[in-house]
């Protein structure tokens, strides 16, 4: 039997994986949320933004008519929560005719073969 304090303080791979656009549900709002209170328990935690998760990081929404707060500048925090491995898939910025100029964060595009290659190096992979 393993003593548990051999596991004591062991980081994990935390990777995070936003699929759904940012108003309209709280998929986005609870991903963010999640992600800062991780990072704040030191694990390292790495964030990806696929599909419709691509616009959660678009910059100048107007949530005036969704009657939502517009939380997208918090993405901006994650640097302080030394969350900066931050991923968008490639095709699906395509899809939506983003470019890397059209996001608030620094981020690294990946193909999704890329993506599939990052997600296997996890220990923990959470997709909303």
């Amino acid at each position: 039997m393993e003593d548990d304090d051999e596991f004591e303080g062991e980081v994990k791979r935390f990777l995070y994986v936003n699929r759904k656009a940012p108003h309209g549900t709280i998929y986005a709002l609870e991903t963010l949320e999640t992600v800062l209170i991780a990072a704040a328990f030191d694990q390292d935690v790495s964030m990806v933004f696929i599909d419709d998760g691509v616009y959660q990081i678009k910059k100048d929404w107007d949530t005036t008519n969704v009657n939502m707060k517009n939380f997208s500048k918090t993405y901006r925090a994650l640097d302080g929560y030394d969350v900066e491995k931050l991923y968008v898939e490639k095709e699906s910025m395509e899809a939506r005719g983003l470019t890397e100029d059209d996001l608030i964060v620094d981020v690294e595009v990946l193909s999704a073969a890329e993506l599939s290659d990052l997600m296997d190096a996890q220990d923990v992979v959470i997709s909303s």
